[in-house]
């Protein structure tokens, strides 16, 4: 199939990522999907990814844990051993052979765990000992429903530990083909678990007393990772306005503003920084989210690649970037349910509905592999249906 004539579109446009020329801006979500049996990624992720990827566009895998006290649910990867790294490798080259850009999120749950997935049964760390409460039913490893152990807080001196297991894994997933790496910083999970002061009880130089403080153990991780990687090949996640995994903040605003802003000053500066929008919490929307609570001032603070997610349909998605609001968008599920969300996104197609169900079980087809992408004869009908113009790119196009 040729190239057509299609309705001009934000989303499919190119962006220059660095060292990596996107062809258009819709980015695959880090999505945890549970299916790397005993932490070690399985063939079939080959496909899964490989279904999701064009060319030239930008995926994040599924967050994937950097040590081996760093796991909290079922069967998810890790990248911190030479068996993960080897494992991973078809994957990435599976990417790689469609002409994706593939990186890696680097990820630690901290408090958010149970002795049953820590050596020896131990504790988990975190910033503090104060447990989750808010949201209790943790997932044991035989997908049974528990409760998220009691922490124990890091010692001052355990923590360069913690920074040096980010700076191997960032190395691993490098070793693994990876392009670059994503560094989790969202979602409640250990970084966060610092960052935000309603979590962080310390009184060290990591403790409560100011944004810098909090933020400290963040910014050892970024710097660790960019010596390891160069900062062209780095990004990093912030949710500041989620409460998810029990974390809240007294002024996210202002905490992500901060982070926006210090990272502006960096030269070179990380290759994007990535938020999630505050009507996202968990897996979830929060519809009724006030208006004015955006990730927009973060963007303002920073002159680099940004990437919002949370939510996002086709139409939010060409706003965001026709305003400026954001260079690429994220999504997450509905990449999942279509495996072509790009080229469905250019030809206004259909959207293949996603069944929540299936996100996070052990099947390596269903829910997984077993999404359809639109037929020869579906693309031909929605193209139909478009409106006439000079833009003639095609995305994903096999036939």
């Amino acid at each position: 199939m040729g190239s057509i004539g299609l309705e001009p579109n934000p989303l499919i446009t190119p962006h220059n990522l660095g060292p990596f020329q996107l062809s258009h801006r819709v980015v695959l979500a880090p999505l945890t999907r549970m299916r790397s049996y005993g932490s070690i990624p399985q063939p079939e992720a080959a496909l899964y990814y490989s279904q999701r990827t064009s060319p030239g566009g930008l995926l994040i895998s599924e967050a994937t844990c950097i040590s081996d006290d760093a796991y909290g649910c079922p069967n998810t990867p890790g990248i911190h051993r030479p068996e993960h790294v080897e494992a991973w490798k078809p994957i990435v080259q599976a990417v790689h052979d469609k002409g994706g850009i593939f990186f890696c999120q680097l990820w630690h749950m901290g408090r958010a765990s149970h002795t049953e997935y820590q050596p020896n049964k131990g504790s988990p760390v975190s910033s503090t000992t104060k447990k989750i409460e808010k949201e209790k039913e943790c997932l044991l490893p035989d997908y049974s429903i528990g409760e998220y152990s009691t922490p124990r807080a890091l010692r001052t001196d355990e923590i360069p530990k913690y920074v040096e297991f980010y700076r191997v894994a960032a190395r691993f997933a490098r070793e693994a083909g990876f392009d670059g790496v994503e560094i989790h910083a969202a979602n409640g999970y250990l970084l966060e678990q610092f960052m935000k002061d309603q979590v962080n009880d310390r009184t060290d130089k990591y403790g409560n007393q100011s944004l810098e403080n909090r933020c400290r153990l963040t910014f050892e991780v970024i710097n660790a990772v960019t010596e390891e990687v160069g900062a062209d090949r780095v990004g990093i996640r912030f949710s500041t306005f989620t409460t998810f995994n029990d974390v809240h903040t007294s002024n996210p605003a202002e905490l992500g503003l901060y982070l926006a802003s210090q990272l502006n000053k960096r030269d070179p500066k990380l290759v994007y920084l990535h938020y999630v929008e505050p009507r996202i919490h968990g897996s979830d929307d929060k519809p009724d989210d006030p208006e004015e609570f955006s990730s927009v001032p973060f963007r303002g603070a920073y002159s680099g690649t940004f990437i919002a997610a949370g939510g996002f349909t086709r139409e939010s998605g060409m706003e965001a970037v026709a305003s400026g609001r954001a260079d690429l968008i994220a999504y997450g599920r509905i990449f999942l349910s279509n495996p072509d969300l790009p080229r469905r996104f250019q030809l206004n197609a259909p959207l293949n509905p996603y069944v929540r169900k299936t996100f996070c079980i052990p099947d390596l087809d269903v829910g997984y592999t077993d999404y359809p992408s639109l037929t020869h004869e579906e693309v031909e009908e929605a193209y139909q249906k478009t409106s006439d113009s000079k833009m003639s790119i095609v995305l994903g196009t096999e036939s």
